[in-house]
């Protein structure tokens, strides 16, 4: 029986402990580093696929560099557990994305070791040659290093960020994470490109003994330089027939290198970190290396959930039959129902088609589903064209990443009143990815913005409804925000209805107090008034299905019945819907008292849904006793 090694990963917390070990202990400490994540994530569900893949690269890294003096700046944290664990956290590592535990993403109010937020992706090139110049400008010595991938390197902040590091003196080092996946597989000329890109390090050791030779007889400064480089990039694309992108924006491009040699990658990495003008070292690596079932099925085991460390078989809750479909899937199979009835009907997602919903449409209309890749920006605007031309684009973005098309909305859809269908999925509260990934800001960015009519549904039947709905108007951009995971409904395939934008409903009678909704936490208002009305109580309840435009004729109902309303919104209070519901009162003269609950003026940490909404008060029992208390006060 071959005897058991001494764990070396029992004796690292940080990385100077890891520095303890020598070259060939690496390996051990890989497999061991990678080991722990399996055996962590296999009970506490998280992103595996892209933290296993890179292990060897992480271990580099803290062995070579020294932090938190040099900067890692990681581009989406799902690459960055094993970097939690060797910076401090590994005793914690338990209570990862769970309540007052550890964030699932690196995060500087967090650790000293994580030195920029990473929820979202391709902002790291940009972080981090702000962090080298600012170095430079303050004469402090240290290393600065990008480390791109997952799919991050197809977002636009990426290539502006390589821009102004091709322009700017800086020494910035960006090491791309090529694992050619994103949460699905990459897509694009990029991805392509970096799939065969190949450059011989025998050349680029002798250009730069050359460089330094020029440099120390005096013949090279940084204007020669950048005039050779160009130079000699043309005649090496001349004679391999193959343009280096990076190298053709005066960066320094080394690679591509196994990401899983680790010896080869503390020794190119002691070479580059100390080398002048920004460079950028391709790393191949395999998402879910080391464990089979994330090797073969990379896209299921970005996020499994438990699994079964020794087969990879996931884990599911006790199955309950006829449990309601989630959200995503009721869009997917909706709209491929829509799509076989009217061919102008095209889909858009960056980079999110199985967690949208879309991979079964993309099977049987392969030629209407378009992934764009992670560029919110791109897929509003390619909408805004599709539109233009007389297709109906549903567009589907996860709220929180709908941020960043922001001017895009405004600028290229709602300007020229394009029928554009925007479907905002994961928006209020998300639960384990926490502040990074709340949808909580939509209803408050988007209703200041003209011509848009911006509706969420209060369970499944409408949610079809408004998806029916959008493609009939034709003369309008047309929102929908709906909730992350399951809906409440078993029989959710309802026949589909028109309903007329900005038209509210009363769901129960009552004249004493209103409560006003936009939705599904309606349906929690719901069960409450339903069980107090059942007490004695006479409160009204009313589900607005929009907040823009907002119903008019409600208002006037309401606002000349009741002296006092409470609105509900799984949505920032400031700016949000029961903000609307106060100036439509107002602006019709009524002195109606609103109380508006809904998300505070902060971010929600991370923790599951139920967490989430206690910590809102916006969960069954907080709304009860907030209605029973103003019940009282009238």
């Amino acid at each position: 029986m071959m005897e058991r090694k001494t764990s070396l990963l029992d004796e690292i917390q940080y990385p100077e402990d890891l520095k303890k070990c020598s070259v060939s202990q690496l390996t051990q400490v890989c497999e061991e580093l990678r080991q722990f994540i399996i055996d962590a994530l296999s009970e506490n569900p998280g992103h595996l696929g892209a933290s296993l893949g890179t292990v060897e690269l992480t271990v580099a890294l803290h062995y070579v560099l020294n932090t938190p003096n040099d900067r890692i700046v990681w581009d989406v944290g799902h690459q960055a557990y094993g970097h939690k664990i060797l910076t401090g956290r590994k005793k914690l590592f338990y209570t990862n994305r769970k309540l007052n535990g550890i964030s699932g993403f690196p995060n500087p109010l967090e650790n000293e070791h994580d030195h920029f937020i990473a929820g979202h992706a391709s902002n790291s090139i940009s972080a981090a040659l702000g962090m080298d110049m600012a170095a430079a400008f303050k004469k402090e010595k240290r290393v600065v290093v990008a480390v791109i991938g997952d799919g991050a390197m197809t977002g636009g902040l990426a290539f502006e960020g390589l821009n102004n590091a091709s322009v700017y003196p800086n020494n910035l080092l960006i090491i791309l994470n090529d694992n050619q996946y994103a949460i699905d597989k990459n897509i694009g000329g990029v991805s392509r490109y970096l799939s065969k890109i190949s450059t011989s390090k025998h050349y680029n050791a002798l250009r730069w003994q050359l460089y330094l030779l020029l440099k120390k007889l005096g013949l090279m400064n940084d204007a020669r330089k950048n005039k050779i480089l160009r130079f000699s990039n043309s005649i090496k694309g001349l004679l391999s027939h193959q343009r280096n992108f990076f190298e053709g924006m005066d960066i320094r491009y080394f690679g591509p290198v196994d990401g899983h040699n680790v010896n080869n990658l503390v020794r190119v990495l002691r070479t580059l970190k100390d080398m002048k003008g920004p460079k950028i070292l391709h790393v191949c690596t395999t998402k879910g290396k080391g464990f089979p079932a994330a090797e073969k099925d990379a896209t299921k085991y970005h996020a499994p959930g438990r699994f079964n460390k020794q087969t990879g078989e996931c884990k599911t809750s006790d199955k309950i039959e006829n449990q309601p479909l989630r959200f995503q899937d009721i869009f997917g199979y909706t709209l491929i129902e829509l799509a076989e009835k009217n061919n102008k009907i095209v889909a858009i997602t960056p980079a999110m088609p199985t967690g949208c919903g879309l991979t079964e449409m993309s099977y049987r209309f392969p030629d209407r589903v378009f992934d764009v890749g992670i560029a919110e920006g791109h897929a509003v605007t390619f909408s805004a064209g599709l539109a233009k031309e007389g297709m109906i684009p549903y567009c589907n973005i996860y709220s929180s990443f709908a941020q960043r098309a922001y001017d895009n909305i405004i600028h290229d859809v709602a300007i020229l009143k394009l029928p554009v269908v925007l479907c905002l999925d994961r928006a209020g509260l998300v639960g384990e990815d926490g502040s990074t990934h709340q949808g909580a800001f939509d209803l408050a960015f988007l209703r200041c913005i003209p011509n848009l009519t911006i509706a969420s549904p209060l369970d499944e039947h409408e949610f079809r409804n408004m998806m029916y709905t959008a493609q009939l108007l034709g003369d309008r951009p047309f929102i929908i925000r709906y909730p992350r995971g399951k809906g409440y409904l078993t029989d959710w395939k309802n026949k589909m209805e028109e309903i007329q934008p900005g038209k509210g409903r009363c769901l129960i009678e009552g004249d004493k107090l209103a409560v006003l909704s936009i939705g599904p936490i309606g349906l929690t208002a719901k069960k409450v008034v339903e069980e107090l009305n059942a007490e004695g109580y006479s409160i009204a309840l009313y589900d607005f299905r929009f907040v823009k435009p907002i119903d008019q004729e409600l208002i006037h109902e309401i606002g000349s019945g009741f002296k006092k309303v409470i609105t509900l919104e799984n949505n920032v209070i400031k700016g949000g819907f029961g903000s609307a519901v106060m100036e439509a009162l107002s602006e019709n003269n009524y002195r109606t008292e609103v109380i508006r609950k809904g998300l505070p003026d902060r971010f929600i940490p991370h923790g599951t849904v139920e967490e989430q909404h206690q910590l809102c008060a916006l969960d069954e029992e907080n709304i009860r006793l907030a209605i029973i208390s103003h019940y009282h006060q009238n």
